[in-house]
Parts: structure tokens; C-alpha cells; sequence
């Protein structure tokens, strides 16, 4: 069994030109990016790179039609290096341009075990919540299916992933609630994954502590608080993706992926969403294990009992983004069958990572409730 996976090399710099130095940025490189993240940090440096904005291609989370559009104008450079510097949506499709040299999204879905790392692969996370720099998948909605759908390959990890808490100084706080949030479902996830080893757990339950310590800070102290502690949350967001990058997600991100894909909800919105909904269906099964060892840490970190963790956590996450049932997203009643299926034919890859299986009837009951 492996114990962790770590196959890139982790940097960390104060500064952007720190970084641009070091890595001596060029002609050969091809920057995916956004504009109002490139032209601040990198725009005055006069680098011979080339740029790909986006945000020119489609707005919200990588669609099929969004990925192939950036791949056709990737593959007019000659470039020899991608560098990705931005949030979930720039990542994940660097990932695929770091495996494709025009080849289409379709084509590497159809046989993921003939995938070959085609260029190199740098990448700078400016949110505190993908943890995805460290992971080799990245997540699509493919339109045709109406859900998002994992693209799985070793060689789609990042050669280096960079940290540079610089980027992360104009993060909108809904941007921050929303990726932290998924930082603290990866590792809560991965922790209670079969999969989870003491190696992997070492790095789940250290972001968990520093999420919700930070957390807590904020609530007390307003939200400015979180300023001075962002290079805390961006490291935790790095630990909890290790881990799951070693043991998986599970159940919250399988049953968050068609309400992100029918009605655009954010990602780390999505996972919320769903999160303690699964987290309490889990402990009607089974109350031992791991999940009896992650109840004892979240009563000691909120200051409660264990019996309330989950309504307690809910309180303190309500403080960072209230929460909402689905059906104040649009879901309708029908749909919740529709979730169902799509993620018990679509998404088996995260149920096996489940702390207890789920059956059709048990995320359809998880679905019902948080409607």
C-alpha cells in the first residue's frame, strides 16, 4: 500500500518577482493565467512569455468547450514549460495543456493510460483552497454528460508547485470562504478515506487544525483577521492536498459535482453544500474507526462534545458563508433522483473512497435532507 504520493517539488517565495528570478521565466514558457491576476504581479517585469488570459475563453469553472478552445490556442506556441497561476478553473486546465499538444479533451478521456507529459508543468495556486497543485486530476464539466468528471493521469502532476502568498493579498473574502472551505472538506475527506495512512493523515489533520483555528480567529475578530494569516491557510490548503492527493476524496465532492454542473454553483460552495449532510449520514452506519478518532479532534478544536461536532462545525462554518439548502439553488425535487444516478454511474471513482458504502438509497435520503 502507498503511503503517501509526493511528485512535485514544493517552493516557497515572499514575492512574485522572487519567484520570476529564480525560475527565470522566458520565451519557452506559456503562462495560463488571468489578466487581473497577471498584469499586478507580473504585468511590470517585462517577461518574454507568452500569455493565455482565461477568462477569454469562458467564465466560471473549465467546461469541455472552454479546455478545447485553450488547448487549439496552446498548441500554436512552442512553448516547453506551463506555468499556471490561478485558482481551480487555471489549474486544472493546465494540467490537461501540460499533457496535450493539441489533442482534444475528448480524445484523453477515451484512454487515460495513453497520456504522456508533453511539456512541463509549474504551478502557483492564488486561492487557499485547491490544494490541486500537488494532485494529478483535474475536474471538467463535461457538457454532454451534464456532470463533472475527473481526468486522472501521473504524468498530469506538477513538476514544481509554487506557494507565494503575494497572490493571494487581493483574494475577495467569498473567494477565500468558499476554496478554504474546500480545503477543509479535502481534508476531511481523505482522512476518513479507506485509503488514509498515518503519513496522509499527518498532513489532513495539521489542515484541519489550521483551518479552523483560523476560523475561529476570524469569527472573534472580524473579517480583516484572516490578512495577516494567509500564508497559513495556503499551506493548509497544500497539506489537505497531499493527503488527498494520496487517499482521495470521497462522498462530499461525488454527490457536490451535479449540483456544481447543473447549476454552476462554485465548487467549494457545493462541497459546503453537501458536507456535514454526508458527514451525518456516515455516523448513522457506523460511529467507530476513524470517524470516531475525527469526532474526538473536531470536539477538542471546537470546544464542545462530541454528540454536537457537527452542528458546531456548521455554526462556525455559517460565520465564514452562511449555508443553504438546495433548493435555494434551483434544485428541484426531480432533480434529486437525476443527482442520484449521475453519481452512482459517473462518480465511483470518489465512492470508493467513502468512510462506509453508500447505496443509490442512502445518497438519495443525503439529497432529500439537505433539500
Amino acid at each position: 500500500m502507498k503511503e503517501v504520493i509526493l511528485k512535485s517539488q514544493i517552493s516557497y517565495y515572499d514575492t512574485c518577482a522572487e519567484f520570476a528570478k529564480d525560475f527565470n521565466l522566458g520565451s519557452d514558457d506559456l503562462v495560463l493565467t488571468n489578466e487581473y491576476i497577471y498584469n499586478p504581479y507580473f504585468g511590470e517585469m517585462g517577461l518574454k512569455v507568452h500569455t493565455i488570459f482565461q477568462e477569454a475563453y469562458g467564465s466560471g469553472e473549465p467546461t469541455d468547450i472552454m479546455v478545447d478552445a485553450i488547448l487549439e490556442e496552446a498548441a500554436k506556441t512552442d512553448c516547453k514549460r506551463i506555468i499556471a497561476i490561478g485558482g481551480g478553473t487555471v489549474i486544472d486546465i493546465a494540467k490537461i495543456m501540460a499533457v496535450s499538444t493539441g489533442e482534444s479533451l475528448d480524445f484523453l478521456y477515451e484512454a487515460p493510460d495513453r497520456i504522456e507529459k508533453k511539456r512541463e508543468l509549474v504551478i502557483l495556486p492564488t486561492t487557499c483552497g485547491t490544494g490541486s497543485e500537488v494532485t494529478n486530476i483535474s475536474i471538467v464539466n463535461r457538457t454532454r454528460l451534464g456532470t463533472k468528471v475527473g481526468l486522472v493521469s501521473p504524468h498530469m502532476y506538477a513538476d514544481d508547485a509554487v506557494l507565494v502568498p503575494e497572490l493571494l493579498k487581493g483574494l475577495p473574502f467569498g473567494v477565500f470562504a468558499t476554496s478554504s472551505i474546500d480545503a477543509l472538506v479535502h481534508a476531511v475527506e481523505s482522512s476518513l478515506s479507506p485509503k488514509a495512512t498515518p503519513y496522509t493523515k499527518l498532513f489532513g489533520y495539521k489542515a484541519i487544525e489550521m483551518i479552523i483555528r483560523g476560523y475561529q480567529k476570524i469569527r472573534a475578530e472580524g473579517k480583516e483577521a484572516r490578512l495577516p494569516i494567509m500564508k497559513d491557510f495556503l499551506i493548509a490548503s497544500n497539506y489537505a492536498g497531499i493527503a488527498f492527493g494520496s487517499a482521495g476524496c470521497a462522498a462530499v465532492h461525488a454527490t457536490s459535482y451535479p449540483l456544481g454542473g447543473t447549476y454552476h454553483v462554485a465548487h467549494g460552495e457545493s462541497n459546503y453544500a453537501m458536507f456535514t449532510g454526508v458527514l451525518k449520514n456516515y455516523m448513522e452506519i457506523r460511529q467507530d474507526g476513524e470517524i470516531a478518532v475525527m469526532n474526538q479532534r473536531l470536539s477538542k478544536l471546537l470546544g464542545c462534545s462530541v454528540d454536537t461536532v457537527y452542528d458546531q462545525l456548521d455554526d462556525l462554518l455559517g460565520t465564514i458563508l452562511p449555508k443553504k439548502p438546495l433548493h435555494e439553488y434551483g434544485v428541484k425535487p426531480e432533480d434529486l433522483f437525476v443527482f442520484t444516478k449521475s453519481v452512482m454511474e459517473q462518480q465511483g471513482r470518489l465512492m470508493a473512497n467513502n468512510f462506509v458504502p453508500l447505496d443509490a438509497q442512502r445518497v438519495l435520503k443525503i439529497y432529500q435532507e439537505l433539500f
